[in-house]
């Protein structure tokens, strides 16, 4: 391993007690080994990092449902890889650390308002799956908000009650907001818009029933969006981000941080809207403080003029091409019947990676 990476790893563990105070340690579920089998073992919940009282009242009394929260922020990070992929942040998470992503999250930016909102809404929305799979005793399909059918369709198979998932979101992943500060303020809004993205996308899902798929008889269920067109619909929210500033007032509980809008010509944020206060670093260098790993020996696409290509994702340091032999299929034929047989070829390609 390149001593220049050891050595900054090392000063990210060294950070880790500045970077844990509130941090939402909880969500190393989604990664640790130790809960890896969530689903078939039994969940001591007073060995789960982070929990505050609240979390920890919600684990005891509905358990079964802590597989389904595990499950739910693994989805969002694994989103969120996805929609970063090609920037110079691209959602890294850190292994045998608590604080998974590192220092990133500990400023209150534009990532972390994403991240915020993604992992709620893949609690929300792995709750709900679990109850319309039938996984949990505790909650199944939802009953009221069928109406009337539609014409020529009729009411059917198991409407998913996303309502639940998100009052489960809203219940444990937000016990912990509850501080007078800014930043609690800043994390409770952004966790509300990623759950309310769920709420506003749910949709009629329909299933053809007769002979040959005639569709003589057509049942409908509501049902969740696929997921990835959450997250994309979460980073168009992340690129047009509302940035606020911090304001300070005295109530009877003492002194109490808010957020408004930083320019009064711009429209203010909306519940569906993500919001910051401060500003991000610029990624391009590794660096402990911030938690950026820098974007050396990024894979970059030379021919993209967009954040993913060359000059942007290299930050201006240039890049370095290599070729690569991959095995590939081709020279497919379909045979009657029915498969397909394929030859296999070796294609060399060219790679670029940042210097």
């Amino acid at each position: 391993m390149d001593l220049y990476l050891i050595g900054y790893l090392m000063c990210v563990w060294l950070s880790s007690s500045w970077v844990l105070g509130g941090y939402p340690i909880w969500w190393s579920l989604a990664l640790g080994q130790q809960y890896s089998s969530l689903g078939s073992q039994p969940i001591l919940c007073g060995s789960i990092p982070g929990l505050v009282p609240k979390q920890l009242r919600f684990c005891r009394n509905y358990i079964e449902i802590m597989p389904s929260v595990a499950e739910g922020v693994k989805l969002g990070i694994q989103e969120c890889q996805h929609q970063f992929r090609g920037r110079r942040w691209n959602c890294t998470t850190i292994k045998d650390s608590l604080a998974i992503f590192g220092p990133v999250l500990d400023k209150a930016t534009r990532e972390s308002a994403f991240v915020h909102a993604i992992a709620s809404a893949g609690v929300a929305f792995a709750v709900t799956r679990s109850c319309a799979e039938g996984t949990s005793t505790m909650c199944g399909c939802d009953s009221h908000h069928k109406g009337p059918p539609g014409e020529g369709w009729k009411w059917g198979g198991c409407s998913e009650d996303a309502e639940f998932g998100v009052l489960v979101s809203r219940e444990f992943a937000d016990a912990r907001e509850n501080r007078p500060d800014a930043r609690s303020a800043m994390n409770r809004h952004n966790n509300e818009a990623g759950r309310t993205t769920i709420l506003d996308h749910m949709h009629l899902r329909c299933k053809c029933h007769g002979l040959s798929g005639s569709c003589e008889v057509k049942t409908c269920w509501w049902a969740q969006p696929d997921f990835r067109m959450l997250g994309d619909y979460l980073k168009d929210k992340y690129d047009s981000a509302s940035e606020m500033v911090v304001e300070r007032h005295r109530e009877s509980r003492g002194w109490v941080e808010t957020l408004r809008v930083k320019y009064a010509f711009f429209k203010h944020p909306t519940e569906r809207d993500l919001v910051y206060y401060e500003g991000s670093p610029n990624f391009c260098e590794p660096n402990p403080e911030t938690g950026s790993f820098g974007t050396r020996d990024r894979v970059c696409n030379v021919s993209s003029h967009g954040i993913e290509g060359c000059d942007l994702l290299c930050c201006g340091r240039g890049h370095n091409t290599r070729t690569e032999k991959r095995k590939d299929k081709c020279h497919c034929i379909f045979h009657w019947c029915c498969y397909v047989s394929c030859q296999e070829c070796v294609r060399v390609y060219d790679v670029h990676t940042c210097k």
